[in-house]
């Protein structure tokens, strides 16, 4: 008896060994996954901004293209909703997934800037889950100091998707989430509420972009 049990307790220790070598081994192959995703999108972001071939109509909806298939626009944009989302009618929430997917193109694109020099590097990434990494990138723009964007990407229906942007320690889901709740609460509950101030930051945005 004591020569088996020792048998079972080498066996258990052994089997023990082998699963944290596997999540391990997962939990490296998520990281060069994701770190392999965005320097991917990254170089094609990059590239279509640079390219002498496209005029600034052209740039922008190539860098919206990378964008919308590199972000998971329609479940972070669900993310940010929170609890409303259950008070918003079928046709409030079709219009606000396309002011959100607007927005966030916008937005990101802007940070990127659409003057030709601009250059992306990787910098440190870590894991956060198996399917969560933060992946950290350096973005340097003509006459301008570089500054971080961290991106953090998850699995979502098992591919690799970005569901957050982090700007100097911010989270941009977490800041919208609360903004825009802030909006609601102002105006009674009412999602319509935020619907008109996104579609007026949108005009906004759009005049900046032709100033």
């Amino acid at each position: 008896m004591p020569g088996m049990n020792r048998r079972l307790l080498l066996t258990g220790l052994a089997g023990a060994g082998s699963l944290a070598a596997f999540r391990a081994a997962r939990a490296e192959m998520d990281l060069a996954r994701a770190t392999a995703f965005i320097q991917a999108a990254g170089q094609e972001l990059v590239a279509a901004i640079n390219d002498p071939r496209m005029d600034t109509p052209a740039r922008r909806a190539r860098v919206g293209a990378v964008l919308r298939r590199t972000v998971d626009i329609e479940g972070t944009g669900r993310f940010i909703l929170g609890r409303y989302a259950r008070a918003a009618a079928p046709p409030e929430m079709q219009e606000y997934l396309r002011l959100f997917d607007e927005i966030i193109v916008r937005n990101l694109s802007a940070r990127f800037g659409e003057y030709r020099g601009v250059t992306f590097a990787l910098g440190r990434s870590q894991q956060r889950t198996e399917e969560d990494a933060l992946v950290n990138t350096i973005i340097q723009r003509p006459n301008a100091a570089p500054f971080a964007l961290d991106w953090r990407v998850s699995e979502i229906a098992g591919q690799p998707k970005v569901v957050d942007v982090i700007a100097e320690g911010t989270s941009l889901r977490l800041t919208t989430r609360s903004e825009y709740a802030a909006v609601i609460q102002r105006n009674g509950g009412q999602v319509s509420a935020l619907l008109a101030a996104m579609r007026n930051q949108i005009q906004q945005l759009a005049a900046r972009e032709r100033g």
